[in-house]
């Protein structure tokens, strides 16, 4: 089976799907791995780190979409709204298409690849169970995505995150909340604490608390009922409106107080709540900061704009879709180590082996054999036909 890795062609993205360290696990399973050229420079790996692993490299776009049989990529047609559809005639029927495809915010991108006759894969539907850890390459990105959200803040903050005690007076530490606290809501706490931040956090899922403590935040707890707010694999299920209008007026004192908001809750395959109002900016000190973790899905905070930074009542606020790109030799590091495992889950004998009963596999094809096959995907599409 050979294995292509094309170099990212959204714009701005310097991620790379495969890393040199992890071509040998791949090569050894009875894989070829065939990597665009430059696909990995702008990461830090260039094209002898991948030969000298065992890579072989090739010259042209075409020539790795014509000779591979699994096509291993960050952001896919879906993911990449941008230029993704450009590699749509390389593709063939039978090939194999891996990456984050987005298929549940763009369904008819994954028709499209239907159409195309491909296998499409979503990286993004791996399940988070004990099985699949080391596969999540979601929760990896998302690890990155909190910790660069906070530094992001404290560049833009226009004081210090530490409390300070100098021979002019003691400088007061910054104070972060973090609402969400999934995997970028808790590194997004460490991180803030190890800046020296006094960093508080709101999550509805009751089980969330215990860990907003185990990484040193104090957990902010709401005068409203949460018993029914965590559905399967751990996410948040979504909620009526009525629940969040009493969020929102409970919350606007603590988002009032703080200096640093940073907004992480979503619900998979569905629009994102909004938590922060513009009432709420309206009331926070001028030079505060949000970092909106969740624009993809249209934002946590009603002045979010998708990969923008808008200034609104003296608060900076970040929209910004895409901060694992910022850091592109750990993220396609993560990415990578994950993906390969990944791979070697869907083909343990160098083919693949789709026919299991298997949760992983269900779970995260797409397409196969000219249909969309993913129960939620034609859901979508039926509610928008």
């Amino acid at each position: 089976m050979i294995v292509g890795v094309p170099k990212e062609i959204y714009p701005g993205e310097r991620r790379v799907a495969l890393v040199p360290a992890v071509v040998p696990s791949l090569v050894k399973a009875g894989m070829e791995v065939v990597v665009e050229s430059g696909a990995g420079v702008q990461s830090g790996y260039p094209d002898d780190a991948y030969a000298a692993k065992g890579a072989r490299i090739s010259g042209g776009r075409d020539e790795v979409f014509a000779r591979a049989d699994v096509l291993l990529q960050v952001l896919c047609h879906g993911a990449n709204d941008v230029s993704g559809a450009e590699d749509l005639p390389r593709m063939r029927p039978g090939q194999a298409v891996i990456g984050f495809l987005r298929p549940l915010a763009s369904p008819h991108a994954v028709r499209e690849l239907a159409e195309r006759g491909v296998t499409a894969i979503a990286v993004e539907l791996i399940p988070r169970t004990s099985r699949a850890q080391a596969m999540d390459v979601l929760s990896a990105m998302a690890t990155i995505a909190g910790y660069k959200a906070v530094l992001l803040a404290a560049e833009t903050l226009p004081r210090m995150f530490p409390m300070l005690m100098t021979a002019a007076g003691t400088i007061s530490p910054a104070h972060v909340l973090v609402i969400g606290a999934g995997v970028a809501g808790l590194q997004a706490i460490g991180t803030a604490r190890r800046l020296g931040a006094v960093a508080s956090a709101y999550d509805l899922r009751p089980a969330a608390q215990e860990q907003i403590r185990s990484v040193g935040g104090r957990v902010v707890e709401l005068a409203i009922d949460t018993t029914d707010a965590e559905g399967a694999g751990g996410y948040a299920k979504a909620q009526g409106e009525d629940f969040h209008r009493r969020q929102r007026e409970l919350l606007g004192a603590v988002v009032a107080q703080s200096d640093v908001v940073i907004t992480t809750a979503a619900v998979p395959g569905a629009k994102a709540p909004v938590l922060v109002t513009a009432d709420m900016v309206e009331r926070m000190t001028p030079g505060s900061v949000i970092v909106d973790l969740a624009a993809e899905r249209g934002g946590n905070c009603e002045l979010t704009r998708r990969n923008e930074k808008v200034e609104r009542h003296g608060v900076t606020i970040f929209g910004l879709v895409n901060l694992p790109g910022t850091v592109p030799f750990h993220a396609s590091q993560l990415y990578a180590r994950a993906a390969a495992n990944f791979l070697l889950h869907l083909a343990p004998q160098g083919t693949f082996d789709l026919e299991r009963d298997d949760d992983i596999v269900r779970d995260t094809m797409v397409t196969r054999g000219g249909e969309v096959v993913h129960p939620r995907v034609l859901e979508t599409l039926a509610t928008e036909a």
